[in-house]
């Protein structure tokens, strides 16, 4: 099963991420945004975060998850490779993320990503699939 895809839109950038859970789609549309952000094959997991969010619901919780992850790109320059999700609700997720710092000796950036948005931004729970549009 391919983890995510990138769907077409006029001026952003979006993705459908997929997953056998829904956790595990969220974690892939994470995983899809970062990608977007940079080449991912030379990001290793030197550091790691505890990432928790709540949102009112599911749609709200996507939203939080990934703009809070951009959050530690934009300020700790971190660069997320892995996630892995412990705890999973419809208003709380709980996870760790494993990742490194920016280095531009070792990391190519591709495309700058400023939040996800709320345009188009779905959680298909029978399908454990979503999609969202990013802000670049």
């Amino acid at each position: 099963m391919k983890k995510f895809e990138f769907i077409e839109h006029t001026s952003d950038i979006g993705l459908m991420a997929y997953g056998k859970t829904l956790a595990e789609a969220f974690a892939n549309a994470a995983g899809g945004m970062f990608s977007i952000i940079a080449e991912l094959d030379s990001v290793g997991e030197a550091e790691s975060r505890r990432v928790e969010v709540c949102a009112d619901d599911i749609e709200g919780l996507l939203f939080e998850w990934l703009n809070s992850l951009l959050y530690y790109f934009d300020v700790e320059t971190l660069l997320f490779s892995r996630f892995d999700i412990t705890e999973f609700e419809d208003t709380r997720l709980v996870a760790v993320c494993h990742g490194e710092k920016y280095d531009s000796s070792r990391h190519r950036l591709k495309t700058g990503v400023k939040s996800a948005t709320y345009h188009m931004l779905e959680v298909d729970r029978e399908n454990n699939q979503v999609r969202v549009i990013f802000d670049i």
